[in-house]
């Protein structure tokens, strides 16, 4: 992804502080994609062409012919695992890692240039207007969003709370219209509160929600760690969203030890590559089963993928066996 893409306003606060929520520009045109690697089929050589009805190779006895067979079946599937593994293009390359998320508002160019390109996260957001899904279905996002669901990526609608004070009709107009015009399968809450003050809100919400789609994912982003009650309403809570400088001294409560790492969701924006891996292991130190590392700053850090994806998707990879 590039610079290129149409920019939104970011997710959420920013360690205590939000990204201001801007206006988009315009979006940008896309460099064409180059063509992956040629793959060679070899010919018969020279002079040397495929046998005629009835006729064998010379120098192999029919005996013979199923041991080579054999022996060549299981050095093709050799080579065939091998480069399953090891190339970028292979499956094992393609699968979306769980541990991985992008709040992916770009364009729906830079959608399918994710998807196509990998490697694929195991979870994407949606965010159509800064608050929702919009007052009607966007057919570009909707096939870009039907390819990562192919791909196995699960995607999320992202919906603004306005911290509690957004009417629940509203909010849940938009989960609804989301389901049906992008199929989404969980809902982003964003800007959500912190307090015990605002948990029957949420739970209303949620309720709400699970109503209309019952096995709906419901991912809140306070920004920072909730009051405990926050973890019984959502699938994952995102309980960092800020700089790496700030990241280096976030203070993880005692209780979110008693959680699978999977409620938890980190984002850190602004991030040096020198310093990608010592903030994955210092998410997984602190019990984060989702994590958002990127290099892009400024009013939207959302705009693209960081430079480093793929080597930040191979990190978390030991992570992805879920």
């Amino acid at each position: 992804m590039d610079a290129g893409m149409t920019q939104r306003p970011g997710t959420g606060r920013a360690g205590g502080t939000q990204p201001a929520r801007g206006a988009r520009s315009a979006a940008g045109t896309r460099p064409a994609r180059s063509p992956g690697a040629h793959r060679r089929s070899r010919g018969w050589q020279s002079g040397y062409g495929p046998p005629g009805p009835g006729q064998r190779r010379p120098g192999r006895s029919p005996r013979r012919l199923p041991l080579i067979a054999g022996i060549m079946s299981v050095v093709i599937a050799a080579t065939v695992a091998a480069a399953v593994l090891l190339w970028p293009g292979g499956r094992a390359a393609a699968r979306p890692c769980r541990a991985a998320f992008v709040p992916a508002f770009f364009s729906a160019g830079g959608w399918t240039h994710l998807v196509r390109q990998g490697p694929l996260p195991g979870t994407m957001i949606l965010d159509l207007t800064s608050s929702g899904a919009g007052s009607s279905p966007d057919p570009g996002y909707q096939h870009a969003v039907a390819q990562a669901q192919g791909a196995g990526i699960q995607v999320l609608g992202y919906v603004d709370t306005g911290y509690g004070r957004r009417p629940v009709s509203q909010v849940t107009a938009e989960a609804r219209h989301y389901r049906a015009w992008y199929h989404v399968t969980g809902i982003f809450l964003d800007q959500v509160g912190s307090t015990a003050a605002r948990l029957g809100y949420y739970r209303a919400l949620a309720a709400t929600i699970h109503r209309a789609d019952p096995g709906a994912a419901i991912w809140l982003n306070p920004g920072i760690y909730p009051d405990p009650g926050y973890l019984a309403i959502a699938t994952a809570v995102m309980v960092y969203e800020g700089p790496y400088a700030g990241y280096l001294h976030l203070r993880i409560p005692g209780w979110a030890r008693s959680y699978p790492a999977a409620r938890f969701v980190h984002n850190v924006y602004a991030t040096p590559g020198s310093r990608l891996a010592a903030v994955v292991r210092l998410a997984r130190a602190r019990n984060a089963g989702h994590l958002y590392v990127t290099d892009r700053s400024g009013a939207n850090p959302y705009d693209g993928v960081p430079g480093y994806w793929a080597r930040e998707h191979a990190i978390l990879s030991t992570s992805c066996a879920s």
